[in-house]
């Protein structure tokens, strides 16, 4: 999917949302950040999916009573208006907290009416509410997660999956795998390469000129100089070496629990964890209400909530919509860094970043 979007508006940057399993809170999360009038101020929300489901769902919720701009296309989205572009007509059968197939359908349709649209140039952002691995299999979907279907769809290799929250940056040098495959699937080569897409994601979408990198070990006590695991001493370190050398600050390998427990902590301006929950259980531990999943290493600009479809919760009004919002904001402020740095890239009086952004927030103001 090419991203080329010149004449686009700050202030009217279109968010395209895809409303995950209608089972779980997905829905119900959109509905409620979107219900906060504060967030149609900086962009105009196309939610792709269906007025009726929407409503339907909106019924379970208590609070204000929101209106959906229904539209055919997302050319017809209004600004400051609550946009549903009509992805299908019926009104499904949804069973809140139910794992079935019917869940997994509409997910699935609703993430591919909203890739259509991003791939077309009609929006300029993508963030997803959570789906079922489970369930959206069941529908055809052939791909572990978002990340790497977005990579797919891309022409990506692979993309870096990042939890970020503020200034607290976590991104995986592997994502979806079995625990009892990490080990395996750690190479020098793929550990540098997913080095080298954070350093540069870093400086694209976070405005971060020369960033700090702490790698972290793959065994406790990151090997304890090889009486725990020779990952470290074989793999890891080499791979950090490699990055040095193209002049990345990347550090390390350092133990995650020492990491992730110390004030040297806010050293680095991003930690890439070597598998899936040794960066998302204490980034979860420390950020869950406000945690955003970013999709770096792309072309396009997409991001989700790092909660997943909570069935347990869903259809009783308990759902914190904090995480979809942040997703919404996060997504927005990525477009605008990407956006201001490829003018002062293209500027012939080299202004800088920090003058450009000054001008940018008065203009916002």
């Amino acid at each position: 999917m090419e991203k080329e979007k010149e004449n686009s508006s700050l202030h009217d940057i279109k968010v395209g949302i895809s409303l995950g399993d209608i089972n779980g809170i997905g829905p119900e999360v959109v509905i409620k950040a979107l219900s906060d009038n504060r967030i149609l101020q900086g962009c105009t929300p196309i939610i792709y999916g269906s007025t009726k489901t929407l409503n339907t769902i909106r019924k379970s919720i208590q609070g204000d009573e929101i209106v959906f701009n229904g539209c055919k296309d997302a050319s017809e989205a209004k600004p400051k208006k609550i946009n549903v572009v009509q992805i299908w007509d019926e009104e499904p059968n949804i069973e809140f907290g139910q794992i079935n197939e019917t869940g997994g359908k509409y997910a699935f349709l609703s993430l591919v009416g909203a890739t259509k649209d991003l791939a077309a140039n009609k929006i300029d952002v993508l963030v997803t509410a959570p789906i079922s691995k489970e369930t959206i299999a069941k529908a055809g979907f052939q791909f572990p997660g978002h990340t790497e279907y977005l990579a797919d769809m891309s022409g990506v290799p692979e993309a870096l999956m990042m939890m970020i929250a503020d200034k607290l940056r976590v991104a995986l040098v592997t994502s979806h795998v079995p625990l009892s495959e990490v080990s395996g699937s750690l190479t020098r080569e793929k550990i540098t390469d997913k080095i080298e897409a954070l350093n540069q994601s870093l400086q694209r979408d976070f405005g971060i000129q020369r960033p700090k990198i702490a790698v972290l070990g793959f065994n406790p006590h990151a090997g304890e100089n090889g009486k725990m695991g020779s990952e470290e001493a074989e793999t890891i370190l080499p791979a950090i070496n490699a990055a040095k050398t193209k002049d990345i600050f990347a550090y390390g390998p350092f133990p995650a629990d020492g990491l992730f427990g110390s004030e040297s902590l806010h050293k680095y301006d991003a930690i890439l964890a070597m598998y899936h929950d040794q960066g998302l259980t204490p980034f979860k531990a420390l950020a869950f209400d406000q945690g955003v999943n970013f999709t770096a290493g792309l072309p396009i600009v997409r991001t989700s909530p790092d909660h997943g479809t909570a069935f347990d919760i869903a259809g009783q009004d308990m759902a914190s919509a904090q995480s979809m919002r942040s997703a919404i904001y996060a997504a927005i402020d990525i477009y605008r860094m990407q956006k201001m740095l490829k003018e002062v890239s293209a500027d012939p009086l080299k202004i800088s970043v920090k003058e450009k952004r000054r001008n940018y927030n008065v203009e916002m103001e």
